[in-house]
């Protein structure tokens, strides 16, 4: 079977409506400020899930900037990493349910089936359907870390898949996620679609508690002779796909870290006045956490212009750049501890909870350790 539905260059003609960046910008910080503020502590202490604000987002525009220019090759990807990260000021697990939705609009777009981008890529950037991203399992797989976990047989009008995966977040009874599964009969060939979580052969189970974004609804996905028509279907062969989605998937990431960097940043600040005069005598300053975070902006979004580029150093810099990201939100969440001391460390402290997500920026797919493999694998 090959790829459905028209070519990108008319993928426009089905793209949800575009946000000046200034406005969106302006629609998230008052969604942040109003409605997330105040359920933080809810979100990292309870795990509430924030639906409410999630919605509010897709509303304010911040699943669909960077979909604009998909069928050109331009996408903003900036305005929506942008938007992400004024959401990871406040809170990890809101931001990284940002990312889940963006990434899921980033699939439907960037697929040649118009018949999934008609049906759910609208309610999708608008945040009235949600859902997640269950590529990390085909991540780790593609850059051989794991093995496939979802099989698939080929049936008239599509396939049964069946199979699991053990974390795969911002999900509920009436969301989807994106899902890669390989043929039983050739496992060279695979195919990435939509899964409906409400659809029969679909279980999600709680598998276990983290110590932070306990507020992203993550579950284990159980699937048994799923049917997933040629409707969902996304590729088929992934072939040429993973390599078109790839890059923005991990750049989009960056709003996690950027966002939670600059509060991180206001937190040793926080504490100037009355800790300045032994703060100072810390390795790192908040001056060294702007000027880098600088340069990191700089980089990402001007390797956001072109995240179709094939060329093998254009994706090495965007590895870097993740990588670069992930290391520096840990750094700036334990440095921010020290400058914050035992105000910090207390059970509702914002350097604790911060220094909790930030690991979690390390250890997504793809992961610290991930990124330095593929980096290594690139030398070879």
């Amino acid at each position: 079977m090959q790829n459905t539905g028209v070519s990108l260059a008319t993928l426009s003609d089905h793209g949800p409506p575009r946000v000046p960046r200034g406005a969106l910008l302006d629609s998230v910080k008052a969604v942040t400020a109003t409605q997330l503020g105040p359920m933080v502590s809810s979100i990292d202490q309870e795990g509430v899930y924030p639906e409410s604000v999630i919605r509010s987002l897709g509303e304010a525009g911040a699943f669909a900037s960077h979909l604009h220019g998909v069928a050109t090759g331009h996408p903003d990807l900036e305005s929506a990493i942008r938007a992400m990260s004024k959401v990871s000021e406040y809170c990890l697990s809101t931001s990284f349910c940002t990312w889940c939705q963006d990434a899921l609009g980033w699939y439907i777009y960037t697929s040649e089936n118009a018949s999934v981008q008609e049906t759910l890529g609208a309610a999708v950037a608008g945040g009235q359907q949600l859902g997640g991203t269950g590529l990390s399992n085909p991540m780790k797989s593609l850059f051989g870390i794991e093995k496939m976990r979802l099989k698939a047989k080929r049936v008239p009008g599509g396939y049964t898949v069946k199979g699991g995966l053990p974390w795969v977040s911002n999900l509920g009874e009436n969301h989807v996620f994106g899902g890669i599964f390989e043929l039983e009969d050739d496992p060279s060939h695979r195919i990435m679609a939509i899964i409906d979580c409400a659809q029969p052969g679909v279980k999600l189970t709680v598998n276990d508690n983290f110590v932070a974004l306990e507020g992203t609804r993550t579950f284990s996905i159980g699937i048994r002779d799923a049917f997933i028509p040629d409707e969902m279907v996304l590729a088929d062969p992934i072939d040429t796909y993973i390599p078109r989605i790839r890059a923005g998937f991990i750049l989009l990431q960056s709003g996690m870290a950027f966002g939670l960097i600059r509060n991180c940043i206001a937190l040793m600040n926080q504490v100037r006045g009355s800790l300045g005069h032994v703060n100072k005598h810390l390795e790192r300053q908040p001056t060294d956490f702007e000027e880098n975070l600088a340069l990191m902006e700089a980089e990402v979004f001007e390797l956001c212009r072109t995240p179709f580029d094939t060329d093998p150093e254009y994706f090495r810099r965007v590895v870097e750049a993740r990588l670069r990201a992930g290391e520096e939100a840990v750094q700036s969440a334990h440095y921010a501890m020290l400058h914050q001391g035992a105000r910090g460390y207390v059970s509702h402290g914002a350097a604790q909870r911060r220094l909790r997500e930030a690991y979690f920026v390390a250890i997504v797919t793809p992961a610290t350790k991930q990124l330095r493999k593929m980096l290594a694998d690139m030398n070879h």
